[in-house]
């Protein structure tokens, strides 16, 4: 039997950490396969020969878009004449759907038999659900990170799709809670978010937050992960706050979430990883007043990770003109005690660990078998 032949393409960091890890899994499945495509560090030290930097392509908003639009479609085309020359079983694109939808549609068009498969879904259950619909021209199968996302693409009429579990379940161990965390220290834990304008926009409002619940109690520390890159700009953000957190590195992210009472938290993945670790928490949110006028668009009645796996909108959430001081500090003030509210967020956060496990422990191993069934078919 020949070689399974899979060309991957990712766009963006986490994607090539989704790719790196399929890589691996693919491989303990069968020795003999063979990479080609497009990915970044942890793709390549997994053996990728990336046709190009992930950095040509991995842009997010739309100036620095608009800025590199000749190029991101340069890099578009090559991508999808290298699928045509180098003719694999299987086409894998991963996330970052503005750049490797516009590949498969051109490989589809090109190469109507390749097997396309797409590891993880464009969030069609928020907004923009004509896209499931469309996605099953030049799409076979979906890999899911979130156990709701099959029966979203069912319904939209979308392509097949198939919840194999989100990778953060693969770091349950880390996550905790620990059995000797249990007597969590009184800290605070605050993520303004993991992007420069996030992080001006987020961190004053929470500033006045922490200002309001210093009023009333000083036994708590703030504490906030930051990462290297975003460092320098958050603590030129931090000079106006009425304490000094303690700031912490990535690599302590985790286990400062075992022992942390509550988070305050901007709205993203961040909120999985608390509820995974069983920390209750308010969640806020503001856009630009421009980005805000898309909101009519949106499908959903909450936009947190938890709330939207339990079903249930136990999290608290606060957007736009709603993510006020004032209304943050009531909502952390029962969290950083004993209450009902505290209760309630607890017992959501063992259901969404139970629903993420439906797909066992290793999403990537799970994904690997559905690549490899698609292979299967691209070499029949």
């Amino acid at each position: 039997m020949t070689a399974p032949r899979i060309f991957l393409v990712a766009g963006e960091a986490s994607g090539d950490q989704l790719g790196a890890a399929l890589m691996r899994a693919l491989r303990a499945a069968r020795r003999d396969i063979a990479f080609t495509g497009v990915g970044g560090e942890a793709m390549a030290r997994e053996g990728l020969a990336s046709l190009f930097p992930l950095e040509d392509i991995a842009v997010m908003g739309l100036v620095p878009v608009l800025a590199r639009l000749a190029r991101l479609v340069r890099r578009i085309e090559q991508t999808a004449r290298a699928v045509a020359d180098q003719a694999p079983d299987c086409l894998v694109i991963i996330d970052a759907p503005d750049f490797t939808h516009r590949v498969a549609r051109r490989v589809r068009a090109a190469q109507p038999k390749l097997p396309i498969v797409n590891y993880v879904s464009p969030t069609v259950w928020a907004w923009r659900p004509g896209r499931a619909r469309a996605m099953r021209h030049y799409v076979d199968c979906v890999l899911a990170l979130l156990p709701f996302e099959p029966r979203a693409h069912a319904r939209l009429g979308g392509p097949r799709c198939v919840y194999v579990g989100h990778p953060l379940v693969e770091r349950l161990d880390e996550l905790g809670p620990h059995p000797h965390d249990r007597g969590r220290a009184r800290s605070l834990l605050v993520l303004p978010g993991s992007r420069l304008a996030e992080v001006r926009r987020m961190t004053p409002i929470y500033g006045e937050t922490l200002e309001l619940l210093l009023r009333e109690r000083a036994d708590f520390e703030v504490v906030i992960p930051v990462a290297p890159s975003m460092e320098q700009a958050l603590r030129r953000e931090l000079q106006g706050w009425p304490m000094t957190p303690r700031l912490i590195g990535q690599a302590e992210k985790f286990a400062a979430f075992r022992k942390a009472r509550a988070a305050l938290v901007t709205s993203g993945v961040a909120t999985l990883e608390l509820a995974l670790a069983a920390v209750p928490m308010a969640v806020a949110y503001r856009v630009s007043r421009a980005e805000s006028l898309l909101r009519f668009l949106v499908n959903v009645d909450s936009i947190v990770l938890p709330n939207l796996i339990s079903g249930e909108n136990v999290t608290p959430e606060f957007l736009q003109d709603q993510a006020t001081p004032r209304a943050l500090a009531e909502a952390l003030r029962p969290l950083l005690g004993e209450s009902a509210a505290r209760d309630a967020q607890l017992a959501a956060f063992n259901r969404v660990r139970a629903r993420l496990l439906e797909a066992g422990r290793v999403p990537s191993a799970r994904a690997a078998d559905i690549v490899l069934e698609y292979a299967s078919r691209g070499r029949a």
